[in-house]
Parts: structure tokens; sequence; C-alpha cells
């Protein structure tokens, strides 16, 4: 069963024609004016989702050509913020867990005996997959800033 309204009602409408009619001819060209509803009401919210989506970049576009100091260079902001705390958080875990690590990691081959199952202890998680969605968006964002330097795209 569909989660959609849409797609419920179709189903719904479908069950239906197969219960009223029982010719198979007719059967078939209700169905066809049910697909033909249904595909109509898709892209009426297609359309619905595209005109929302164009009145966003118009607003983000807008909110770029602003002079107001605050207004305008919250992106820039934001790359500041991302570029901050990698070099004051992630950077630094690194370095000392993977420094913890290595020092325990040393202590037990010193103590190992040769003899005795060798346990070391699992490289410990260092947020790699944090760092990667902060590079990747910010990547981005630089992307889409060299697109708009190509098609020489006013940004004053």
């Amino acid at each position: 069963m569909a989660f959609d309204p849409l797609s419920a009602a179709f189903e719904l409408g479908n069950s239906v024609i197969n219960k009223i009619w029982p010719d198979p001819a007719k059967q078939a060209e209700e169905q066809r004016k049910l697909a033909e509803l249904y595909q109509k009401g898709d892209l009426e919210q297609l359309n619905a989702h595209v005109a929302l989506m164009t009145k966003q970049a118009d607003i983000n576009l807008q909110d770029a050509k602003s002079s107001n100091w605050f207004q305008a260079s919250w992106r820039p902001a934001i790359g500041w913020v991302g570029a901050i705390s990698l070099a004051l958080m992630y950077i630094p875990k690194a370095i000392v867990q993977t420094y913890i690590w290595t020092y325990q990691a040393i202590t037990i081959l010193d103590d190992w005996n040769g003899v005795a199952e060798l346990v070391v202890p699992a490289f410990p998680d260092l947020g790699v997959g944090d760092v990667i969605g902060l590079l990747m968006s910010m990547l981005g964002v630089a992307a889409m800033r060299s697109f708009d330097k190509v098609k020489s795209t006013d940004t004053k």
C-alpha cells in the first residue's frame, strides 16, 4: 500500500474499477482515464516542487546581493567556522588519539613473550566521517562559486 495520498487514491480507484466493471475492455478504458488523472497529479506536484525550488533560488540570490554585511556574509562565516573547527578540534583529536594508540601498542609489544596470543587494541575512530561530510559540503560550496565565476556572475 502506498503512503502518499495520490498513490493510495490510484490503488483504491483501480480496485473499485475492477469491482464495478466486469468487462475487461471497459476496465482498461477506465484504468487508462485513472492513470491520466494520476499522471496529471504527479506533474502538478512536480511543478509545485520546481516552483518552490525556483523561489528559494531567487531568495538566495537576493540574499547574496544584499549590501547588509551580516546578511551577505553568512556563507563565508560558515566556511571560517568549519575551517577553525577542523583546525582546533579534529586535527588535535586525531594526533592525541593516534599517540595514545601507538603508546598502547608499543607497550603491549614490549610485554609480549612470543608465546601468548598478541592482542593489539583497535585503532580509534578519528571521526573521519564527520571530516569528510564537512569537506564535501565546503567543496560543494566552492564548486558552486567557481561555476558562478566561470559564468561571470556578479557577486557585488
